[in-house]
């Protein structure tokens, strides 16, 4: 029987593979991870939704820092169709969603 730390270092492998974008190796994946423990909510997505003006920002967030920690708020139901559709819309891989936060990443404009 594996143990718990197994069992989740399983789950967290299997569940890498689901974006393409999403940098696979677990070092780069721990690393953002704890990158983005630091960052505050830079951008809030509201009740307005994902408009272009939202969207223009998020991408220039990215461009500029590369890792962007957007707060969902009023997405109780779809927050992780939500956070999907953010990551696609952008171009960015999905690096954590936890409760209202979203953790997007992408390689900034050289």
């Amino acid at each position: 029987m594996a143990s718990l730390r197994e069992r989740n270092r399983m789950v967290f492998l299997r569940g890498s593979g689901e974006n393409p974008r999403m940098p696979a190796d677990t070092p780069t994946m721990r690393e953002l991870k704890s990158r983005a423990q630091l960052l505050k909510p830079s951008i809030k997505l509201g009740k307005a939704g994902a408009t272009p003006t939202f969207l223009s920002e998020l991408t220039m967030l990215l461009d500029k820092h590369g890792l962007v920690k957007v707060r969902l708020e009023g997405f109780k139901e779809q927050r992780k169709e939500v956070s999907r559709e953010l990551a696609a819309s952008t171009g960015a891989a999905l690096v954590q969603q936890v409760g209202h936060t979203v953790v997007l990443h992408r390689q900034p404009a050289a």
